[in-house]
């Protein structure tokens, strides 16, 4: 099957990004749980994965929660990108898909540079749910 989706490196990831593929291998892997979201209680869980360009957080959301385990080689597509503490981390959720790869296609975990994508300096995200307006709701007392 031609590949018509372009492999983003993970030094090359920035804040705001849709669409994203990745080819990566998990260095560390954490168990599901569940936050409270604005949205209401969400399960997520979070791991740590890189390339030969460096690493990042990925955090996976709903059903992809708990799907890696540490060591594996994957190829993830549909992410997408968001910015926590100055840092670049990549999201998976409903509509990203998750494929193992062949081990030799991704840098072994000690092959990993320590790399981190930074956010730009005073990068702030889109408002979203905001539609129209632009003033912000004020709390029902």
């Amino acid at each position: 099957m031609e590949k018509d989706v372009k492999e983003t490196k993970i030094s090359e990831l920035q804040p705001g990004m849709d669409n994203v593929s990745v080819k990566v291998r998990v260095i560390e892997a954490q168990e599901p749980r569940v936050i409270n979201t604005r949205k209401g209680p969400r399960t997520i869980s979070e791991a740590i994965v890189g390339d030969e360009t460096g690493r990042t957080r990925l955090t996976l959301w709903g059903h992809a929660a708990g799907s890696l385990k540490q060591g594996e080689a994957v190829e993830i597509h549909g992410a997408w990108t968001t910015a926590y503490r100055g840092q670049v981390v990549l999201n998976v959720g409903g509509k990203s898909n998750i494929e193992h790869v062949e081990d030799q296609e991704v840098p072994q975990p000690d092959e990993v540079p320590e790399e981190t994508p930074k956010a730009p300096e005073g990068y702030r995200p889109p408002r979203r749910g905001m539609g129209r307006n632009p003033y912000r709701r004020r709390p029902r007392f």
